[in-house]
């Protein structure tokens, strides 16, 4: 004898649109009112970098006026390609996209193979080592500039790449603890599998470690993309010769020399932030979905 399950459709009205969120039954209303002071405090926070914009295509009798012009009567494209004729601001490009690159994967192969030592590997004292490693994070950069420009100096490595990119093979707390929380949540049968066929901890590192953790490697790739490619005070310090500046360093002495030019400089600074933009909006899913693989488990 069977039996016959009918259901009969549930007529979803207006007003019994909920989500839950925290426990909260959140409705229609509610998340309107949210949407509309979350697009407010992003237009405030907007208004600097349109004002960037803006200015960077203004000529130079509108930038000053007040009240403030937002829109330009005509826009002056030459701004841009002043830029390049006033000074050699695409050898700052091409040193920045050099030293970005060169740390990227400096970082990725030091902070993954720490990672995994402290995640996957049993020695005496690991813990302990992890915890002073992650303590040197809160020491502030101020303290250690003047040892390790010494230090730098008497390896004769001034007034070049080496003091940026060296370290960033050796492990970086930061990315360091990221890819550690990943790789402690892959399930130690993959790795007890694979050293029952022989293979050694290298092996297991480089050929089923790496491989899961992609989307934890792109976080920190896209970090410390950001981190490089805007970093001010490291090329500053440690490069004196023109050909050697980085973009960072290369506006800072544009403004010096275009002392007046606000439309130079804030075309110089659209520039150096294109790249960041587009990596932003093109990897923003990527760098989403690692920071969710490598939050914090147990």
């Amino acid at each position: 004898m069977g039996m016959e399950v009918t259901t009969r459709p549930r007529t979803l009205r207006h007003e019994d649109q909920t989500v839950i969120i925290g426990g909260h039954r959140q409705t229609a209303l509610e998340r309107v009112i949210v949407y509309i002071v979350l697009l407010m405090g992003a237009t405030v926070l907007m208004i600097p970098f349109y004002w960037m914009v803006s200015t960077s295509l203004k000529p130079l009798d509108e930038i000053f006026i007040f009240p403030i012009k937002w829109i330009p009567s005509r826009l002056v494209w030459y701004n841009y390609v002043e830029v390049f004729e006033r000074s050699p601001f695409a050898r700052y490009i091409l040193n920045t996209a050099y030293l970005t690159g060169v740390a990227i994967m400096g970082n990725l192969f030091g902070s993954s193979l720490a990672a995994f030592a402290f995640a996957r590997l049993r020695f005496r004292g690991k813990n302990l080592l992890f915890m002073l490693m992650l303590s040197t994070m809160m020491v502030p950069g101020w303290v250690t500039m003047i040892p390790t420009f010494i230090m730098f100096k008497y390896f004769g490595w001034l007034n070049s790449f080496k003091p940026l990119l060296v370290p960033t093979f050796f492990a970086q707390p930061f990315y360091t603890f990221l890819l550690r929380q990943f790789f402690m949540g892959v399930p130690r049968d993959l790795e007890d599998a694979a050293r029952i066929d022989g293979c050694s901890t290298l092996r297991i590192f480089w050929q089923i470690m790496l491989p899961l953790a992609r989307p934890a490697l792109a976080t920190v790739a896209i970090f410390s993309f950001f981190t490089h490619w805007n970093e001010l005070l490291g090329p500053l310090i440690y490069l004196q010769s023109q050909d050697k500046l980085t973009i960072s360093v290369g506006i800072l002495s544009f403004r010096s020399e275009q002392y007046a030019n606000y439309a130079n400089m804030m075309a110089a600074a659209c520039i150096s932030m294109l790249p960041c933009l587009l990596l932003f909006f093109f990897a923003q899913r990527l760098f989403i979905q690692g920071v969710v693989v490598t939050g914090v488990k147990g």
